[in-house]
């Protein structure tokens, strides 16, 4: 790990990154693309040293309450989390100043937060997301290696639904000849529909390649399934999207299930959703009487 000061926190849709890098070792991570600029090792975990101060600046000069987001880059809650703190105290501040909050993760260290993410929910909106890629147990060591399994996190799932926080669900990415399977899937959103999520984001059965993480995803695809990786290039070449031949089918799936199960299933929706700051009086939500609409 290294230290690195910051311009800023807060980006022009109020996300923010406190950490830059990952070592959950996923083998399919965007993240590791080129294009985003990465000037240290991935795994070399970057910590913006000024982050909170710049976070307090921000909230503080806001105009307008909004809902704060984080992970969309980096995983906020890697093992580096457990010792520094950095997400629990930015949750502190982000009640404090009585913004709503949301976060992307696979990890059930999450629930090291549970209280403040309830205190947020109970002021104004919490959404925790969670990403769900493969039902197998065995499988999703292999391609998630360093972060809790796919069980873990349906518990975490579970215990956010006990404590009244509501949660997204990322169908994504779906391998092509790894898990684009309807046992997988159909297992992924069983589990959704046992934790009662809100809805589930899924762009499609597939992921994409660029720069940087294609090299490192075929390295791994030749250490853990040896002859993949020649098959995925006969198949799809340099492509950036790199879609399942069970797309159609495993589309119609997801849809017909979720519609069945009351979850929302429209990516539009869910992001509208994850975008609109909610206030909450004496414990209950404002309505448009309550704002004079």
């Amino acid at each position: 790990m290294h230290y690195a000061e910051s311009k800023g926190i807060l980006s022009s849709q109020n996300g923010m990154n406190l950490y830059r890098g990952c070592t959950h070792g996923c083998i399919y991570c965007d993240s590791r693309s080129k294009c985003y600029n990465m000037k240290h090792d991935f795994e070399d975990i970057e910590i913006k040293s000024n982050a909170l101060e710049l976070l307090e600046y921000a909230l503080k000069h806001k105009r307008k309450k909004c809902m704060i987001g984080t992970g969309s880059m980096t995983d906020p809650y890697i093992p580096l989390e457990t010792k520094l703190c950095h997400v629990r105290k930015a949750l502190s501040l982000i009640y404090e100043y009585g913004f709503g909050f949301t976060v992307i993760t696979k990890s059930d260290l999450v629930l090291r937060d549970l209280d403040l993410l309830k205190k947020i929910n109970d002021k104004t909106k919490c959404v925790v997301q969670m990403t769900l890629t493969t039902y197998d147990e065995e499988l999703c060591r292999k391609i998630e290696p360093n972060v809790c399994t796919t069980r873990a996190r349906f518990e975490a799932l579970k215990k956010l639904r006990d404590a009244g926080i509501p949660t997204v669900v990322w169908l994504s990415p779906i391998l092509p000849f790894i898990n684009d399977t309807e046992e997988n899937i159909s297992g992924i959103l069983d589990l959704c529909i046992e934790a009662n999520v809100y809805g589930i984001i899924c762009f499609g059965m597939g992921l994409t390649l660029r720069e940087g993480n294609r090299e490192y995803f075929y390295e791994q695809l030749d250490r853990l399934f040896p002859g993949l990786t020649q098959k995925y290039v006969r198949k799809y070449g340099n492509r950036y999207m790199l879609d399942s031949d069970n797309n159609g089918y495993l589309m119609k799936l997801f849809h017909k299930k979720c519609a069945a199960a009351g979850i929302v299933h429209d990516n539009n929706q869910i992001f509208s959703y994850l975008h609109t700051f909610e206030e909450k009086q004496s414990g209950r939500q404002m309505s448009l009487w309550d704002m004079g609409i």
